[in-house]
């Protein structure tokens, strides 16, 4: 037996062992015999979260580096099909969530997953995350080199460690080589951008970055640190989260609140200390290789599709030039494109999960590429088999063009399934949509809209050029008293590494209207050369305020006001208990 098949037969078993462990616990659940708070723990560290709909679980499986072979995406819709009523839901953090599933169903859909070495293990809880990574490496024009190997081996090595799964809060770890930094960084708990220095792979590393509530910007703890460096440097910065991370608040328990209340400094040197501690006493080992189909490891290269199998689509049609001035663009390697999927709103049927692993493997390189932006990306597509590719993605109603543009919003699920959302996001997102299908101007059509159905940014709002959060507002009615009416604060001017400015809250009914305002006032007073954040910090809140401010009381005799969109039913708050927040 190889090491490769050793290594692999190891992990399969400690994952079945794990799932077994999951399948008593939660028979014992159902039974009685333990009760919510004692299964808590256990199903949180297995991805599964409690929903605010009685006796349903939604299920987040890691995707390390947004990369997954077809498969898995295969898989991947057989379980939405199976367990999640058909569909499944792309995350920010390169994930898919899916929803409604019922406890006693759950140990099953983890094994399903595991068959293909799928896992949600520390998907959630206090642990360390879904490590995050460029889905382009690997085929991006202009990276220095491809990232997803150092991506991957470190998701597989921090992989059920006793440090890296009962945390103070999560940590989250994000790879990127692109000048984009699509993975925006300056987000994680460690973000990690390559570079070569003197020909040797290494990466600058920032520490201690975050949104939620009280977003703050990571601080440069290394400008270049060489690749072999890259996990012992890492688990120095856990090792400081696991002894200073508040354990008593979870509000103020991420590792940007340690950072905030003892200063970068004195972070810095804590974390040197535990590096030269592992230097010398040793730590988690970086593994030389990952099982096959982790983290989409292939130990052998699948054949290129030709895209034989896919049928011949009609002539250039507006349709398809439109699709590929936005969705296609040309990688690094010579004649081949990368084509991106626009996924509304993230969502995604088991129908069209099968009908993307079919265009991967048929036309592609047989490998799915899960984006920041909640959309899919496929590469090694020829310049031959684009309109074919096209129409295939046609069929399945995934032909959209304008990817992430300013019609292409990032929303999370919101009150749809959270117990912490207040408001359904994946309504309001398909209502911008709507209303800015049709806008023309480049300007514009370049600009990205988040939302998140409450402060907790996991829509990330905070990094948008018009991002939208969750809140709720009682206003006086004719016939006496107060009704609550669904409302998002705005803000305006974010960035992948500088935060939007907060401007005020309309009503939900009215936020596309005030990101017509605004965008209407950006195209006559915007300046050659400047960015949307230059506009924004160049008129200020004042000049938005003014121009939004009819919007800020909402007509009490319009019965809409009083809906949240998708919603035939008034608006009535409703919070459960939080298993994810800040």
């Amino acid at each position: 037996m190889t090491a490769q098949q050793i290594l692999e037969q190891e992990y399969d078993k400690v994952v079945r062992a794990d799932i077994d462990e999951f399948r008593a616990l939660a028979a014992s659940r159902i039974a009685g015999t333990i009760n919510d708070d004692e299964l808590r723990p256990h199903r949180l560290r297995r991805g599964v979260y409690s929903q605010r709909q009685e006796g349903v679980h939604m299920i987040r499986t890691k995707v390390p580096g947004g990369l997954l072979t077809s498969e898995q995406m295969r898989r991947m819709a057989h379980v939405a099909d199976e367990y999640a009523g058909g569909k499944g839901h792309l995350t920010t953090r390169q994930n898919i969530q899916y929803h409604f599933v019922p406890l006693g169903r759950v140990a099953d859909l983890l094994q399903s997953l595991a068959d293909v070495r799928l896992t949600t293990r520390e998907a959630c809880y206090n642990t360390v995350r879904n490590v995050t990574g460029c889905q382009l490496a690997g085929i991006h024009p202009q990276e220095p080199f491809d990232v997803q190997p150092y991506a991957r081996k470190v998701a597989y090595a921090f992989l059920h460690k006793e440090l890296t799964d009962n945390l103070p809060r999560k940590f989250k770890i994000g790879f990127s080589a692109c000048p984009e930094d699509c993975i925006a960084t300056a987000i994680n708990d460690c973000g990690l951008r390559g570079i070569i220095r003197d020909g040797v792979h290494g990466f600058s590393m920032t520490v201690a970055g975050g949104l939620g509530p009280l977003p703050t910007e990571a601080r440069l703890l290394h400008e270049w640190i060489p690749a072999d460096e890259l996990l012992p440097r890492i688990e120095a910065i856990v090792r400081i989260f696991n002894m200073h991370g508040n354990r008593k608040n979870k509000n103020t328990a991420r590792l940007k609140f340690v950072m905030r209340t003892r200063g970068f400094e004195w972070l810095r040197d804590a974390i040197e200390e535990q590096y030269q501690d592992i230097l010398k006493n040793g730590g988690i080992a970086m593994p030389a290789e990952v099982p096959e189909s982790f983290g989409g490891f292939r130990a052998e290269k699948a054949p290129l599709g030709s895209g034989a199998l896919l049928p011949v689509w009609e002539p250039a049609t507006p349709e398809f030039n439109e699709w590929r001035q936005s969705n296609v663009m040309t990688q690094k390697q010579k004649n081949y494109n990368i084509i991106t999927i626009t996924t509304p709103q993230g969502n995604l049927t088991g129908a069209q999960m099968y009908g993307v692993a079919d265009i991967a493997d048929q036309a592609g390189d047989g490998f799915v590429r899960f984006t920041m932006g909640q959309n899919i990306q496929l590469g090694w597509i020829g310049e031959g088999n684009l309109q074919k590719v096209y129409g295939a993605l046609a069929k399945l109603n995934l032909g959209g063009a304008h990817a992430n543009e300013i019609s292409d919003p990032i929303s999370c699920p919101g009150a749809y399934s959270c117990n912490l959302g207040l408001t359904k996001t994946m309504g309001l997102g398909e209502a911008i949509a709507k209303a800015l299908a049709n806008e023309t101007d480049p300007l514009v059509r370049n600009l990205r809209i988040n939302s998140s159905g409450c402060p907790n940014s996991c829509g990330q709002h905070w990094i948008a050029d018009i991002g939208f959060y969750g809140n709720a507002r009682k206003i006086e009615v004719p016939e006496g008293g107060k009704k609550e009416v669904p409302h998002y604060q705005m803000m305006l001017g974010g960035s992948q590494h500088q935060f939007g400015v907060q401007i005020m809250s309309v009503p939900a009914r009215l936020a596309p209207l005030a990101v017509q305002r605004v965008l209407e006032h950006y195209k006559h007073h915007h300046i050659a050369g400047d960015t949307f954040r230059d506009y924004v910090l160049r008129h200020k809140v004042e000049t938005f305020k003014a121009m939004l401010a009819d919007l800020a009381k909402p007509p009490a005799d319009n019965p809409e006001m009083f809906r949240d969109w998708g919603d035939d039913v008034e608006y009535s708050l409703q919070l459960g208990r939080g298993e994810c927040a800040a």
